[in-house]
This record gives C-alpha cells, sequence and structure tokens, in this order.
C-alpha cells in the first residue's frame, strides 16, 4: 500500500461492505483482468460511500489508518 499515493481497493470477494482507513481512495471493481475503470472515491466528511460502478458499500473506519477490512481487499501496488 505505500506505493499508491492514494489507497486502492478491491471487492474480488463480493463482500456488502468493506472497512477502509481512507476517505480517498481508488475503487478498481474485481482484480485485473476482470476490473472496471479505477475510480477515485473521495468521502469529504461522510463515513460511508457507494463505487457507483461495482456498488461496493465502504465504511471509513479510522483505526485502519490506510488499509481495509478484510486486508485482502488491499490492491497491491504491483496490480494497480
Amino acid at each position: 500500500m505505500s506505493d499508491h499515493a492514494i489507497p486502492h481497493f478491491h471487492n474480488q470477494p463480493g463482500l456488502p461492505k468493506i472497512r477502509i482507513g481512507a476517505r480517498k481512495f481508488m475503487c478498481i471493481g474485481a482484480l485485473p483482468p476482470f476490473d472496471h475503470p479505477h475510480i477515485y472515491i473521495d468521502m469529504g466528511a461522510d463515513d460511508e460511500a457507494i463505487c457507483p460502478y461495482c456498488s461496493t458499500l465502504y465504511v471509513f473506519d479510522a483505526s485502519l489508518h490506510g488499509h481495509a477490512d478484510p486486508a485482502a481487499c488491499e490492491v497491491p501496488a504491483q496490480a494497480a
């Protein structure tokens, strides 16, 4: 994750929601080659955001410090 200026997350497992420790991030949908256009999402002051492509619900959790729960939903830098 440290190679990304903005954290990237995916929902390959098809979860109803993913907790993340960032309000600004990229959603890529599934893992490549089945990803959707990589979309920048900014929650602003909100604690939730829905990706307009894959409908994944992202929920902000400050205790995750830029990571995701589940951690498997973080995109490795080489895959972004």
